[in-house]
């Protein structure tokens, strides 16, 4: 990934992600925030952990994030465009909708 494609990647990631890190280890820990998303037989959902990788990735210095860190900031920018796309209508306040991307750093509502 070259510097171009770095920079529109964190400018990108930084807009969306809008919860900071200690409101999303707040989150992650809820009964909601397990409860939402894919499972894999009975364990952790993707966005769950994506939520745990998204906290250790706002923490670092960005002079220290890796090419693989960058990729995982690129696939969480995507499951946000995609997932407010399908915004159920009427209150999402506490809808599966909202919580999944919570997971994903991202509340709706904010």
């Amino acid at each position: 990934m070259d510097d171009t494609e770095r920079k529109e990647t964190w400018d990108e990631f930084r807009e969306l992600v809008n919860m900071t890190p200690a409101e999303l280890d707040k989150w992650l820990e809820s009964d909601d925030s397990r409860d939402a998303g894919d499972h894999q037989a009975g364990g952790e959902s993707t966005g769950h952990a994506s939520g745990r990788r998204i906290t250790q990735i706002l923490r670092a210095r960005k002079g220290d994030l890796s090419d693989d860190d960058y990729r995982h900031m690129r696939k969480v920018v995507g499951y946000i465009h995609r997932h407010l796309a399908q915004r159920p209508s009427g209150d999402v306040r506490e809808t599966r909708w909202r919580y999944s991307l919570m997971n994903w750093g991202h509340d709706p509502l904010s």
